[in-house]
């Protein structure tokens, strides 16, 4: 990052994200990082909720900050801009989770031998090094936990529990109503074992890290992507 682009963040760190969309649009596309930065964390938290896969998450992530980007003009300030920002990333994860249904019932067919049950596959999936030095054993167990239910409570109990979000925020962002949103977390904490949520409640926030050099590289691959499309 050179230093002019350094103190231009700097300078707009306390700006709402409104007020930061409003230079971005008028020409300091530098800012879009300072977004970035701000929801890295929620957006991961999101896609992963969905699609169970870091590398998809990332790619989930890159193209929502593109796709929001290239709509900011769109952005009416009807409902608050994380939410807005939100609701892309949902959409991006949801599509790429229902093409990649869609893949797996067709090399389901094409096989002669019986397919694996994909909730098993949750368990299949371990966690990468840096997974294991962000998070306890713990917070590792809580993650296997979420990720083991199925997506309409998961995605409500991550953002809810996990990501920390209001009742109000979660059901803005997931076009639900506040009722809805209470009856699938409650459904949602229930599917988790009690005394695991007892022991890890204090870790959940830490969970799902999306912090150093991941947070760095999607970030970077974005600026890559929004300097394209300013030339």
């Amino acid at each position: 990052m050179s230093p002019t682009t350094l103190e231009l963040i700097n300078s707009a760190e306390m700006l709402s994200d409104e007020e930061v969309v409003r230079r971005i649009l008028q020409g300091e596309t530098a800012l879009f990082e300072l977004i970035m930065r701000r929801y890295n964390q929620r957006l991961y938290r999101v896609a992963r909720a969905i699609l169970r896969d870091d590398s998809e998450a990332e790619d989930v992530m890159q193209d929502a900050y593109v796709r929001a980007y290239q709509h900011l003009a769109q952005f009416a300030g009807r409902s608050r801009f994380a939410t807005w920002l939100t609701r892309i990333a949902i959409h991006e994860a949801l599509a790429r989770s229902q093409r990649r249904r869609l893949t797996e019932q067709f090399d389901a067919s094409a096989r002669s031998e019986g397919t694996v049950d994909g909730e098993a596959e949750v368990v299949a999936n371990a966690l990468n090094p840096e997974e294991q030095l962000s998070v306890s054993e713990l917070g590792r167990a809580l993650e296997d936990a979420i990720l083991s239910i199925p997506e309409q409570y998961r995605l409500v109990l991550m953002m809810r529990d996990v990501e920390q979000l209001n009742t109000q925020e979660t059901a803005a962002a997931l076009d639900l109503t506040e009722e809805n949103v209470k009856v699938r977390l409650h459904r949602a904490r229930a599917m988790v074992r009690k005394n695991l949520f007892a022991q890890a409640g204090a870790e959940a926030p830490a969970a799902f890290g999306f912090m150093g050099p991941r947070c760095d590289r999607v970030v970077a691959r974005v600026m890559e992507r929004v300097s394209a499309e300013s030339k």
